[in-house]
């Protein structure tokens, strides 16, 4: 019995049974942590969906900014941007099915036994482990609705820039969602920037990393992330940054999380696209 969590897989489903049987991988036994983006950009994003469903209990998954932007697409009828590969899903027999089970999938996961929480990109300094929890859920349950679609309507922009614990409405919900799925950097005052997404050290003066905030509350917490594709795979303040490229030729990680080791195995990802100059 094993638990293991995994890196942004994007579609690249070919890598991901690759690492899968390299880990030697039971689903009648072990459990797998996806930490978000599990499709788009890559080549297999309607396999990687199906397979990821089918592993019912045996996987547990957060959505990243990909995951939501491929429901947005699809609730939407948008046109997919230019770089998407979510026409397989949308053209899909069972596009409902697959819809339905990733929007009732988490923002954030958190498992006392374990004592270590997942999320896709990061948590605000101000927040506490039971607020990402806390507020994660709000969001859960816009999604979970019989009618999400006013979510999605409200979901983009970069607005409102600050927290606070009075926002309200889809303000606050539209910031809950930008950090937990797309914070990279942050100011000292722990107000997100979404602009920069140049490498780490890179960076203007008046931002650090997240996890690097001086006053972050979750600095004792053991937390799992991905969504940053150019950090390496080593444990900084406590944690995890597990998003390693495999898109952009990099590689697939699989972090065992259910012993103390917190063994790292990863398999190379020749076949993957050229990366741009972000992202």
């Amino acid at each position: 019995m094993a638990t293991y969590a995994i890196g942004d897989v994007q579609g690249c489903y070919d890598d991901l049974m690759r690492l899968l049987d390299k880990i030697r991988f039971n689903p009648d036994s072990d459990t797998l942590w996806f930490c978000g983006d599990i499709i788009n950009r890559g080549p297999k994003s309607l396999q990687t969906l199906r397979f990821i469903k089918q592993l019912g209990a045996r996987a547990i998954t957060v959505l990243g900014n990909h995951d939501l932007h491929f429901l947005a697409v699809a609730y939407l009828s948008n046109k997919p941007a230019r770089y998407d590969t979510l026409d397989d899903i949308l053209k899909a027999d069972d596009r409902p099915e697959l819809i339905d089970w990733l929007r009732q999938q988490k923002l954030f996961h958190h498992d006392p036994s374990l004592n270590i929480s997942m999320v896709h990109a990061g948590i605000p300094p101000q927040w506490t482990i039971a607020q990402a929890q806390q507020y994660a859920e709000e969001v859960e349950r816009l999604l979970q609705t019989q009618d999400p679609l006013p979510f999605f309507k409200h979901m983009y922009g970069n607005y409102p820039p600050q927290w606070r614990d009075s926002l309200k409405g889809w303000d606050r919900y539209r910031f809950i969602t930008n950090a937990l799925t797309r914070m990279r950097f942050c100011d000292i005052s722990g107000r997100p920037d979404f602009k920069f997404k140049g490498d780490l050290g890179s960076q203007p003066v008046h931002l650090t990393p997240w996890f690097m905030h001086e006053k972050r509350r979750t600095k004792d917490d053991e937390i799992i992330f991905g969504h940053w594709s150019t950090l390496s795979a080593e444990s900084h303040h406590r944690v995890y940054p597990i998003d390693t490229g495999c898109l952009w030729s990099g590689s697939l990680s699989a972090l065992r999380i259910d012993t103390k080791e917190r063994e790292l195995i990863q398999v190379d990802c020749p076949n993957g696209i050229k990366p741009p100059s972000k992202h």
